[in-house]
């Protein structure tokens, strides 16, 4: 019994090493990211103040929007390249992905958060050093399209402020599929005029729709993420002070 009883703790202290090892990382992508496998690429080559950035960069992307809009998929799809089949709402989970830019290695965090009220309180500790968030919406779902102004981007201001936002709708290849639509009678299409107006209203940074199911444009999403980052947007009013005080010196 003695004998049992020592490899009974001993096999749970393992198991609880191993645990923390995956700090909330789930294990059917804890192996498809290991470090043999091949770094995901972007074709960005952009510079940042005409050098480029440091092969130690860290970018934490926080994505966040309504339940059920595809958050996850989105993530899968882009780590792994495939396509989950079945729904299960996410609590909190991390994703971590290698992306060369510039010939440079940027090691890209990807949080995955829950949309459902019952995690309101939870949530916002995922937004602590957050360098970009996606937030998504369903091109099919005009609830989820109009809580981005409603919800997501008041409480990201609050708990986040200054923090680069991408809006990504979702679902693509729904949009145009006639059968969704006589299935699911209430679900509404989101236009891409609808979309960009949205992103000028919430301030966004850059407007993208794409499927997880297809993979049309979810390396986009992710390159636009990484670009403002790493090259963020010049402030207007920073360049006409400038300009102004060129004249007045001349």
């Amino acid at each position: 019994l003695e004998t049992s009883g020592k490899s009974l703790a001993r096999g749970l202290s393992v198991s609880a090493a191993i645990l923390l090892s995956l700090s909330c990382l789930p294990l059917f992508l804890s192996l498809s990211l290991s470090v043999s496998n091949p770094l995901l690429k972007s074709k960005l080559g952009f510079e940042v103040d005409g050098e480029k950035m440091s092969a130690s960069r860290f970018i934490k992307c926080v994505t966040v929007g309504d339940g059920a809009v595809g958050k996850t998929c989105l993530l899968i799809s882009y780590t792994s390249n495939t396509f989950p089949t079945d729904y299960v709402p996410t609590v909190f989970d991390n994703f971590s992905a290698n992306v060369i830019v510039d010939g440079n290695t940027i090691n890209l965090g990807l949080w995955d958060t829950a949309g459902q009220e019952d995690y309101n309180r939870l949530r916002p500790l995922s937004y602590r050093g957050a360098d970009v968030f996606l937030l998504a919406f369903s091109l099919v779902s005009k609830a989820s399209y109009e809580n981005v102004s409603k919800k997501w981007v008041p409480e990201l201001r609050h708990y986040a402020p200054g923090v680069p936002i991408i809006l990504v709708g979702t679902k693509l290849d729904l949009r145009d599929d006639k059968h969704y639509f006589i299935e699911h009678p209430g679900a509404v299409p989101i236009s891409t005029a609808q979309g960009e107006e949205l992103k000028k209203i919430v301030g966004a940074s850059a407007y993208i729709e794409c499927s997880a199911k297809t993979q049309q444009n979810v390396k986009a999403v992710f390159d636009a993420a990484i670009k403002v980052v790493l090259q963020p947007p010049k402030n207007k009013k920073k360049k006409k002070r400038k300009s102004q005080k060129g004249c007045s010196i001349l």
